[in-house]
């Protein structure tokens, strides 16, 4: 019992500050304070010193006291033998007590010295219940910690400050009497303001920091390190990797494009939401326009862009115990109370996209009657023949007039299930765009005022080869028109779903608004709902609880991150921000028209597919000369309607309750496995099947690692039963396998 109080006391020591109360420092502990804690310490060791004292005091009294002779008892087996195992009793006690003091008393001088010597340059600024956060003044940076273990959650590196007594001004704290506030100014160069929320339910405790500059000479850049901590979320880049360490990217303006045209940029789903493995959330202000830069294996930065008005840098940072429950908090924040559904239908449609290279619309109208006969012949007509946006436009201007025929008014396209394509931009050379300027519609195009006499000048944009205008989405008039214009042109091909793309990227002039990007995605899908068809967009940015379905980026046919290694990633990374209703690119990439030729590849892809919600294609099944791999692809996509969309749906309506991802990383299971942290080659439908796909060329073995210790997986082709927490080597995976495990439920 001694040896557990001595260990509790030893405790209470570390996060007591030497004083005999609880340690609350606010707002920090400056070397002036520190000096107090030593005159503190000097006294206990003084008040030490006289217990020990006292102690070998009674150790040499108890010993006195054995060598006397005792008097004789009537009772010598009862009375004589009680009396000195008493004695002996308070010995052994006198003397446990004696060394406990003696441990605490070296305790004691190993504290001070890490206060005083050790860590000098550590200075404590706001301390809450279960995490810590001090300014680290000899490497300039914020450093957050969890008390109970002394562990490192993250590292904020604000650079050189000028004022070197930076501390100092922490310990002036101008929120008078609140201890979970710090907020100080430096003369004509910033003021910072630290708000400490706790939330005792999943001892997640969130730090909101803002950095205001005083004037515009001030610069702020704050990197967020990397060592030892894994980060995801942010936003997608090509060739995605999972975690984002190895990934280099310049510092650059924090906006969704096209990777297709900016492959160094930001991808078309981006997020202010970055997650740390150690258990910490960075979450950026969405509403300050950031430059973000990626420095592979050192950190990322975030910098708030030069403008004509001091622009303020403001996170929010959380700490948890692990990353999911960080997560799941950070979720909970940010969701709808009842977030609503996307339409699940699509679910039991595969997409096949109708690649063409024709200039009419009649043409394309025979392009498609033969690729419908083809679909229906090999019994894959269960599905939906996409559109892009050439033979939309190509359809909508074939001319159906009786006189032009018979049964023109009956197109065949009437008769199939198909998507089409479009997108806010219209061609300067349209009749349309000439009839708005004529109407005084100019407002309905993204425009800049001119300095003159106040008139808005239409910005031009090149999109696919044209220079266009944009549609201004914040406008209700240009709104109202363009859903008109959808509605009657789906209507009019009876399009049973629409595609919105080109909601990503910004303008090729140098636009001062680039944070009006991410904004103009949010307000689309807001016009994507209110489209009468069911509607799916290309890029997301805040819209993660706008029911709709995503279109993820197009991938190359390649062995690399750049093709087939790039979906799990890219999955991870949709999910970890929130985005679980996603369409993957077609089997065998369609960065390109070419169709496929690798069949082994076309296999691979089609593993990974047939487990995401809809599976897609371009080039098809019956293009290849073996006849089996048509018979494969029938297989897979019976295991898709079968087995995957059960599961979906189930976790869709978990996602509605509790927020949590229906495609999940390994660390879900396992948030304290370092192991999960980069395995980019696996991934989870809940919490119960683990999928673990084959990418590389040639191979038919792989590792699986199944995550969670005290849990079993089971082999669900040939029932074989794993522990969690154990790697399988070179576990065989034939060419028409793909490894899938489900966990035993006990």
């Amino acid at each position: 019992m001694w040896a557990l109080s001595l260990r509790g006391r030893a405790k209470q020591l570390i996060h007591t500050p030497l004083m005999g109360r609880a340690w609350t420092p606010s707002p920090s502990i400056s070397l002036q304070r520190s000096q107090q804690h030593v005159a503190h310490s000097i006294l206990l060791l003084s008040n030490t010193h006289q217990l020990l004292h006292r102690c070998s005091r009674l150790i040499h009294s108890n010993h006195v006291i054995n060598a006397r002779g005792r008097k004789p008892c009537p009772y010598p087996e009862v009375s004589w033998n009680s009396e000195l195992k008493a004695e002996e009793g308070d010995q052994w006690k006198g003397t446990a007590a004696c060394i406990a003091i003696g441990f605490l008393f070296v305790m004691t001088l190993g504290l001070i010295y890490w206060q005083v010597v050790d860590q000098p340059h550590m200075h404590w600024i706001i301390q809450g219940r279960f995490t810590g956060l001090f300014w680290d003044s000899k490497r300039h940076s914020l450093v957050l910690q969890m008390l109970s273990e002394h562990r490192t959650l993250v590292e904020v590196s604000a650079g050189r400050i000028r004022d070197p007594d930076l501390h100092g001004h922490f310990w002036r704290n101008q929120c008078w009497l609140n201890s979970s506030s710090v907020c100080t100014e430096w003369e004509r160069q910033l003021k910072v303001r630290m708000v400490l929320e706790s939330d005792e339910a999943s001892h997640v405790e969130c730090y909101n920091i803002t950095w205001m500059p005083l004037h515009c000479h001030v610069e702020i850049k704050h990197c967020f390190s990397m060592e030892r901590v894994m980060w995801y979320g942010g936003a997608s880049v090509q060739a995605q990797r999972w975690p984002l360490n190895t990934v280099t990217i310049p510092l650059q303006p924090f906006a969704a494009s096209d990777l297709r045209h900016n492959p160094s940029g930001y991808g078309s789903v981006l997020d202010h939401q970055f997650f740390g493995s150690s258990g910490v959330a960075v979450l950026l202000s969405p509403d300050v326009p950031l430059n973000v830069g990626i420095q592979s294996n050192h950190h990322f930065c975030v910098q708030p862009q030069r403008a004509l008005v001091t622009q303020p840098l403001q996170y929010r940072l959380c700490l948890g115990p692990n990353l999911k429950v960080v997560h799941q908090k950070i979720a909970q924040e940010r969701s709808l109370s009842s977030p609503q559904l996307p339409n699940l239908a699509i679910l039991r449609s595969p997409i096949w996209k109708l690649v063409v290279n024709v200039d009419s619309g009649e043409k394309l109208e025979k392009e498609l009657r033969t690729f419908a006969n083809r679909l229906k012949r090999h019994q894959l007509n269960k599905g939906i023949i996409s559109l892009d946006e050439h033979s939309t436009s190509l359809l909508l201007n074939v001319d159906h007039s009786p006189s032009r025929g018979k049964n023109r008014n009956l197109p065949l396209v009437r008769h199939l299930n198909i998507s089409v394509t479009f997108a806010p931009y219209v061609s300067v050379n349209d009749q349309q765009f000439q009839t708005s300027l004529q109407k005084g519609n100019e407002a309905f195009w993204l425009s800049r005022l001119t300095t003159t006499q106040g008139h808005v000048v239409p910005l031009t944009s090149p999109w696919k080869g044209d220079i266009c205008v944009k549609l201004n989405v914040s406008n209700p008039a240009a709104v109202s028109w363009f859903l008109e214009r959808v509605g009657n042109w789906s209507a009019q091909l009876d399009a049973e779903y629409v595609i919105l793309e080109g909601g990503e990227g910004s303008f090729s002039d140098g636009l001062p608004e680039v944070q009006a990007s991410q904004d103009y995605i949010r307000l689309l899908a807001g016009l994507a709902i209110r489209i009468e068809r069911t509607a799916m967009l290309t890029s997301g940015s805040r819209t993660s609880d706008v029911p709709l379905f995503l279109m993820m980026s197009p991938l190359q046919g390649s062995w690399s991150y750049l093709g087939i290694k790039g979906i799990i990633p890219s999955i991870l990374h949709y999910s970890v921000l929130g985005y679980n209703f996603f369409i993957s690119d077609a089997i065998g990439g369609s960065l390109t028209d070419d169709l496929i030729r690798d069949e082994e590849l076309f296999i691979r892809w089609l593993e990974i597919v047939t487990f995401l919600p809809v599976m897609s294609f371009q080039t098809p099944p019956w293009s290849f000369s073996e006849y089996w791999i048509l018979n494969l692809t029938k297989s897979y996509l019976s295991l898709h309607h079968d087995f995957v969309i059960p599961l979906i749906i189930k976790y869709a309506h978990e996602w509605r309750e509790t927020r949590n991802p229906i495609y999940r990383p390994l660390w879900w299971i396992s948030p304290e496995d370092p192991i999960t942290f980069t395995i980019d080659d696996e991934f989870l439908i809940g919490s119960e099947v683990l999928v673990a796909p084959v990418t590389d060329e040639g191979a038919v073995k792989r590792d699986i690692y199944l995550p969670g210790v005290g849990i079993q997986w089971r082999d669900r082709w040939n029932g074989q039963v794993f522990d969690g927490g154990t790697l399988l080597d070179n576990y065989p995976v034939g060419l028409e396998k793909v490894a899938v495990f489900l966990q035993i439920q006990s």
